[in-house]
């Protein structure tokens, strides 16, 4: 079986201003007891979580809903054109 994702929960004493963080499961009873003063004043904080960011590349054309939203996706990723020259290029010679 594969390992299970405990969230974090943040933690802060009122007695002694301890903070802290601690894996425990959804299921499991907020925690009480400082591990530093050994008070009964813990509070569990609520955050905002970390939230799911995705950057970079690496999503399939089919992620989008339609085909407009794939074709400026595409144009944004797609390399710059390369710069010009301030010369004109060279003359192409022929013989006769």
């Amino acid at each position: 079986m594969g390992s299970t994702q405990m969230p974090t929960y943040e933690y802060a004493c009122s007695k002694c201003g301890h903070h802290f963080d601690q894996f425990q499961s959804m299921r499991d009873k907020p925690l009480r007891k400082c591990p530093k003063c050994h008070k009964m004043a813990l509070k569990r904080l609520i955050g905002g979580g970390a939230g799911l960011i995705f950057k970079g590349s690496g999503f399939y054309i089919t992620d989008y809903k339609n085909k407009g939203m794939a074709k400026a996706a595409a144009s944004e990723s797609a390399p710059a054109a390369a710069p010009k020259a301030d010369k004109p290029a060279p003359a192409a010679t022929t013989k006769k």
